[in-house]
């Protein structure tokens, strides 16, 4: 991968004036920050990931180091950390894939933001600089992701940038109180 660390993001609020929205990539020393955040958003938005609150909430903060490179031994390309001064309250993860055929695709997952800075531009922020990071890689050529169908503001955001959805999948995911939800599939070309 090439040299992700590379991008200056500082210093620009959210888009109403609050505290600088600081974006930098996701170290170590981040991992307690993100399982705060990601237990917090499993538990009050259900609906919108395919991980449940309980099984995550059990997880050390440790088990997520996978998800910060490659070098950790995961997937993960990066995750991306959106910082309101010290505060983690975004985050957005990219994987790719490992098998020869399909190493030029890319997996965008747990977009998250926390409820209080909702509204700020900050998801369409960590979208926006993750698509520069995976355009600088030059294998890559496509990203994917999942949405909950419905999830119009989500939607929006990944259509603006791009995205478009190539699918549909019905009870994608069935809630403890078996309630399903369906799931848009969408992908981006890197390379237009």
């Amino acid at each position: 991968m090439s040299d992700l660390n590379d991008f200056d993001d500082a210093g620009r609020d959210g888009g109403d004036g609050g505290a600088p929205i600081a974006l930098r990539l996701l170290t170590e020393g981040d991992l307690p920050a993100y399982k705060a955040l990601r237990d917090a958003m499993l538990a009050r938005h259900e609906q919108a990931f395919t991980s449940d609150a309980e099984t995550e909430r059990a997880r050390e903060a440790a088990s997520y180091r996978v998800r910060l490179h490659p070098q950790a031994g995961g997937k993960s390309l990066f995750t991306l950390g959106a910082y309101a001064q010290a505060r983690l309250v975004g985050a957005l993860t990219c994987e790719h894939e490992n098998r020869k055929k399909v190493m030029h695709i890319a997996h965008l997952i747990g977009m998250m933001v926390d409820d209080d800075y909702r509204g700020r531009g900050i998801g369409k922020r960590l979208l926006q600089q993750a698509l520069v990071l995976l355009r600088r890689e030059p294998r890559l050529e496509s990203v994917t992701l999942s949405v909950t169908a419905g999830n119009q503001a989500a939607i929006a955001v990944y259509r603006q940038a791009g995205f478009t959805r190539y699918g549909h999948l019905p009870r994608a995911i069935r809630l403890s109180d078996g309630r399903y939800y369906a799931k848009d599939l969408m992908s981006l070309d890197l390379r237009d």
